[in-house]
């Protein structure tokens, strides 16, 4: 590490500052883009199959990039190889306006998800490696804060700026070239990574299994949960704008619960408990949804609550994958983090659309409750059976 010696207890905040502006501009520009994306290719006709495939090769693109982009730092510098992935995944957001053609929006999905797949990853190594271990909870879940803002004002930006012209693909752009200042100015102090991981890419996945299990609830929760709630609300009886609303508060809760969850994580000796236990709150959330749906009051407090654990599971997880591993075997694990939550934002849709066709409405809560469930049995498997040490 490249930064100057200071005491271990200390907080980096040019690094802590670089990262969260990525990830907090990686946010805003997905949370624009997922739905100004699709409104303009429903406006030109495209089938919502087409529109579903042309959005999951984010997920593809996704799977793709984690692998290559320990190779990249290792070769490249992690604050260049960050800088690099800024100018691309801005142009590339651009070049959606121009690009006329609706299969040339393949490869501009897959550039533009790749390239903000790296800034995820390196942004999250670099956070993790700089985070003091007493206090890596508490920074982590600083992290997690920028990113869910970033993640409940790219909507916001959209329903301001429309779908109309240049606008708001130069504003997404341009919010994402801002990150390179940040990134650039703490760029002495961005970490070395002199030597290569000790083992192969997917070999992370399986060496702190519950860190990766929990990228993976994580990652379909959101997207099935997000992407298929406000059809879920509307079956239910709500009105779009009430939908959106419970939508806010379940983002609220994300945003408020990740300082608290990550310095709660900093008091616990095994953070594998915390992950076990917010997986039961979320398997109690879920299953209690189809009971609390005529109820706002109820219902709206359940999903502060369950915004709150969802997300949390990210930031612990990511915080005991920190607590675990350093240098290049921590950037492989967070590729291998990335991954499985790639692979969650495919199957959590699939999984949840393909439940509420089978067993209507409620099947939206029992779908979502499996993948919590998965991670319980998991957890108690790894307790009774498992190392000490993932």
């Amino acid at each position: 590490m490249s930064h100057p010696k200071c005491d271990a207890d200390d907080i980096h905040w040019p690094s802590l500052i670089a990262a969260i502006s990525a990830i907090s501009a990686v946010g805003i520009a997905i949370g624009l883009g997922l739905p100004l994306l699709s409104i303009i290719l429903e406006k030109r006709g495209i089938s919502s199959t087409m529109i579903g495939l042309n959005t999951a090769m984010a997920g593809v693109a996704a799977m793709m990039a984690a692998p290559v982009t320990s190779r990249l730092a290792h070769e490249f510098g992690v604050a260049r190889t960050m800088m690099t992935a800024v100018v691309i995944s801005a142009f590339s957001a651009l070049g959606f306006y121009f690009a006329d053609a609706f299969w040339m929006w393949f490869p501009l999905r897959i550039v533009f998800h790749g390239a903000t797949t790296m800034l995820f990853i390196l942004s999250e190594f670099w956070i993790n490696a700089a985070a003091p271990p007493k206090r890596r909870g508490f920074v982590l879940g600083m992290y997690a804060t920028g990113m869910a803002v970033g993640f409940a004002g790219g909507p916001l930006l959209f329903s301001a700026l429309g779908s109309d012209g240049i606008t708001p693909f130069l504003v997404g752009s341009a919010i994402i070239l801002l990150a390179a200042i940040p990134i650039y100015l703490a760029r002495h102090e961005s970490p070395d990574l002199d030597e290569k991981p000790n083992h192969h890419f997917v070999r992370y996945i399986w060496l702190v299994p519950m860190a990766s299990a929990a990228a993976f609830v994580y990652g379909s929760v959101q997207a099935g949960g997000l992407s298929l709630f406000p059809v879920y609300a509307t079956r239910e009886g709500f009105s779009e704008s009430q939908a959106a609303l419970l939508l806010t508060v379940m983002a609220i809760g994300n945003m408020a619960f990740q300082i608290p969850i990550g310095m709660l994580s900093d008091r616990i000796k095994d953070r594998r408990i915390l992950l076990g236990l917010m997986a039961l709150t979320g398997v109690i959330g879920t299953l209690a949804l189809p009971l609390l749906v005529d109820n706002w009051i109820l219902l709206s407090s359940m999903l502060l609550l369950w915004g709150g654990c969802v997300s949390g599971m990210y930031t612990v997880g990511l915080t005991h994958l920190g607590s675990r591993l350093t240098g290049s075997d921590l950037v492989a694990a967070n590729a291998a983090f990335i991954f499985c939550y790639a692979i969650g934002t495919i199957a959590g849709p699939q999984t949840v659309g393909i439940s509420m066709d089978v067993a209507g409405t409620d099947g939206f809560a029992w779908a979502l409750a499996t993948f919590f469930a998965l991670y319980v049995v998991l957890s108690i498997g790894r307790s009774v059976f498992g190392s000490k040490q993932t």
